[in-house]
């Protein structure tokens, strides 16, 4: 109940982006907005897109089902609707709602008078879809390079653009994306250990506070980030992450086409090794 009252002083119209009033609503907890309208439309939409692209298909199971992307030989053009075209339209759908998603954050984050934090951050997981399925396929000239909308089909697209590059774990940027995913891992489950073992302490001691938190990571390592910083540090690593991820698949093909043990070259004829 609380929470509920809480809840109550931040219902009020207003910080809407597009629509002022018209879908200034909430339902149940949920608040509504233009562009909450537009998620569930884009969703619907794509959802029955792809039910639909499995009726055309030869299976319903849910592991197997694929909705491909067109033949490299459509190019940029549009595709049939069994070739392709249902690949490009539930694309179109997944865009709208994933952006429509991070407008709607940030409607809610201005009339709650927030930062912008929020849809920022899930703006960094809709670029690197984004890449994936328009940039990429984009600047090499075909929607066929884009990845098929189904389970195993995706596992398999992923596996075979690792082949295509020989050891795809040498793309420096795949290097830096994986170390920034660890690294964001280590730094929360640390944070997260540190509050649950201040939190709960032994019977009949008392709740530590975040000075004893503090002084655990000084004691460890000789410097604590504070409870802000590693609030902040976990969203810059988890952003840096998250671009990366798509920079290193930006790179495979537009720019680099050859296996990337090779772009190594350049590190066995410095004038050292000589």
């Amino acid at each position: 109940m609380a929470m509920l009252s809480f809840e109550a002083k931040y219902r009020v119209r207003g910080g809407t982006l597009v629509g002022g009033d018209l879908f200034d609503f909430w339902v149940g907890p949920f608040y509504v907005g233009f562009f909450g309208v537009t998620t569930i439309f884009f969703s619907l939409l794509g959802t029955g897109l792809i039910v639909w692209g499995a009726a055309l298909g030869d299976t319903w199971n849910v592991w197997k089902i694929s909705i491909a992307p067109p033949d490299l030989k459509y190019g940029l053009g549009l595709a049939p609707l069994a070739e392709g075209g249902l690949w490009q339209i539930i694309t179109i759908c997944a865009i709208g709602a994933f952006v429509s998603w991070a407008l709607r954050q940030a409607e809610i984050s201005r009339k709650l008078g927030m930062g912008l934090h929020i849809p920022v951050a899930f703006s960094f997981a809709v670029f690197a879809y984004v890449s994936l399925v328009v940039i990429r396929p984009f600047l090499m000239g075909a929607w066929g390079h884009g990845f098929p909308y189904g389970i195993f089909s995706h596992l398999d697209w992923v596996s075979n653009v690792g082949y295509q590059y020989l050891h795809f774990h040498y793309n420096p940027a795949h290097m830096i994306a994986v170390t920034f995913f660890f690294t964001t891992t280590m730094a929360l489950s640390l944070h997260g250990a540190l509050v649950l073992s201040a939190t709960n302490p032994p019977k009949g001691e008392d709740v530590k506070t975040p000075e004893h938190e503090n002084a655990f990571f000084r004691d460890l390592i000789g410097y604590s980030i504070g409870t802000i910083g590693i609030h902040r540090l976990g969203l810059f690593l988890a952003l840096s992450a998250a671009f990366w991820s798509a920079v290193c698949m930006l790179l495979s093909g537009p720019f680099w086409t050859r296996g990337w043990p090779e772009w190594w070259n350049w590190w066995l004829e410095l004038p050292i090794w000589r």
